[in-house]
């Protein structure tokens, strides 16, 4: 049973390194992290960007130059580090506040259909699509519930919401941190503060982000479970939360629970490693907790489908649902993404049965047109699409921001405008310091291979099994990374120190320091 461990644990990491330095490579390659003009993109960076970096490189002369300047950074960032991140991250929510009261725009897709059901549900295209794509049901009477107790439904209301939820995913993050180790604590709050700061996905209010405080709540139950430390009944209200988390997220966005399933896998996994004999009351809490756990899924499970099985908000038609197997068909076309064709056919064909016939019989035939080395190559751009965009595609998708991409840049809202919209001027900076922040994210997990602990290796396959399913079925651009990014921002707080050392250990060599 000890060699099944090491076997299944070492395949995990073989896969995960394998497809993870490959994400790395593609994000230090993107076109986001070049300077200047910018062919590729076509908005390239202004005296914004540049005197960012100087900035940078101001700070870093003077840590190599000057004592007192070091000392103090590292009495203010390192000592004091608890302090001085909780007063940073504190910053960084002032700054979203102020973002989204400044710039809170109609999005189009299906956050803008999303949108649109709050006023009308009535009108053949919102029943159509809403029978075509059900999955986006559960988000609407969600919106739709909190939209009735505040009374308004408009897109500063949804993205202050929006706001809201991303951030109590950063803060049940921190906690599942403190939770596992308290001494990351501070890395935690650093990394989560510059990923907020970087992050405007917080004014498109869709299942991306909606789903992420569920994704990292039943992380944050599933530590609380983990740690033995804690008093039975703690660990029961923990399993019972982590099985309502998971139907949430389920309903929100049914890929999120890759999660979910990486924990069970892992469990199972790390079983097979030779333990000491248990006594009584172990055995008692490995039947009773898995128990609980599993009740509170099913209970979840039966609750949420009902409510939504018998809503009355939005007509919605079982005979016009796409079947699964669509998104796969579509998943192997082009970029690997959304396919206006294939959502046409989606349309015109009036049986489900139909729906699924035709996806097979395209998806069989995109197959065999690539062959085996094609598809091998094709999964390789598509990895590429799927993960190389630090701003997670930002205003790349079909009307992204549902208004003039040309904004009107007068006045402070003006200025906050440039950097976000399609024409702004701005734009540039952001997609640099976006996949400057992504690199910096991916190299923090990248080299913490040593870090070989249980907690890591559920984020890794967490992580794994997310580019895995981008790579089956509709993907093509980062956006749909925002899912996991939980498993993203808790694993680079848990191996950082191991990065750290490994780049001290290459110093150390190259300038012959070793002992």
């Amino acid at each position: 049973m000890e060699k099944l461990f090491k076997f299944g644990n070492q395949s995990l990491n073989w896969l995960f390194n394998g497809f993870f330095f490959l994400t790395l490579f593609f994000a230090v390659t993107s076109p986001n992290i070049i300077l200047g003009d910018n062919l590729k993109t076509g908005a390239g960076t202004t005296v914004f960007t540049a005197f960012c970096l100087i900035i940078i490189v101001a700070v870093i002369i003077g840590l190599i130059t000057y004592q007192d300047f070091r000392d103090w950074t590292y009495q203010t960032f390192v000592v004091k580090k608890i302090s001085t991140a909780g007063l940073l991250l504190g910053a960084v929510v002032v700054w979203q506040i102020i973002f989204v009261l400044n710039v809170h725009p109609p999005i189009g897709f299906d956050a803008g259909a999303i949108h649109d059901a709050l006023s009308n549900t009535t009108s053949p295209e919102i029943i159509d699509y809403y029978s075509l794509n059900y999955n986006n049901v559960p988000i609407l009477l969600a919106q739709h519930g909190l939209v009735t107790i505040f009374h308004t439904k408009s897109w500063l209301f949804v993205d202050l919401i929006t706001l809201l939820f991303v951030d109590i995913s950063a803060l049940l993050n921190i906690f599942s941190v403190m939770i596992v180790d308290r001494k990351r604590i501070g890395a935690a709050l650093y990394i989560h503060a510059l990923w907020l700061a970087l992050f405007p996905m917080i004014i498109v209010s869709y299942s991306d982000t909606w789903v992420l405080p569920m994704v990292s709540g039943y992380l944050f139950f599933y530590c609380v479970l983990s740690q033995k430390r804690f008093k039975l009944w703690v660990r029961g209200l923990a399993g019972i939360g982590f099985g309502v988390a998971v139907m949430a997220a389920y309903f929100m966005k049914p890929s999120a629970i890759i999660g979910a399933i990486a924990i069970a896998l892992i469990e199972i996994l790390f079983k097979l490693k030779k333990r000491k004999k248990e006594t009584n009351k172990n055995v008692f809490l490995k039947l009773a907790l898995p128990l609980v756990t599993v009740l509170a899924l099913g209970i979840s499970y039966f609750t949420l489908n009902q409510k939504i099985t018998n809503q009355t908000y939005i007509a919605s038609y079982s005979t016009r649902h796409i079947p699964a197997i669509h998104f796969i068909s579509m998943g192997v076309s082009g970029d690997g993404g959304y396919n206006p064709k294939d959502a046409l056919e989606m349309a015109k064909i009036t049986t489900v049965k139909g729906r699924a016939e035709y996806s097979k019989k395209i998806l069989v035939k995109r197959l065999k047109k690539m062959g085996t080395w094609g598809y091998i190559q094709f999964l390789f751009k598509k990895q590429r699409n799927n993960t190389a965009d630090g701003t997670f595609t930002w205003v790349k998708e079909g009307h992204f921001i549902n208004e003039n991409p040309i904004p009107n840049t007068s006045g402070f809202a003006g200025t906050l405008r440039s950097f976000v919209y399609l024409y702004g001027k701005n734009l540039g900076d952001f997609r640099f310091l976006a996949q400057l922040w992504w690199i910096i994210l991916l190299i923090l997990i990248a080299f913490g291979w040593r870090d070989q602990r249980k907690i890591s290796q559920v984020m890794r396959l967490t992580i794994l099994g997310g580019f895995l399913y981008l790579l089956i079925f509709e993907g093509g651009r980062s956006r749909y990374l925002i899912q996991f990014l939980p498993a993203f921002l808790i694993l680079a707080t848990l191996v950082y120190d191991q990065t750290f050392d490994y780049f001290k250990r290459i110093y150390r060599w190259a300038n012959g320091l070793n002992d």
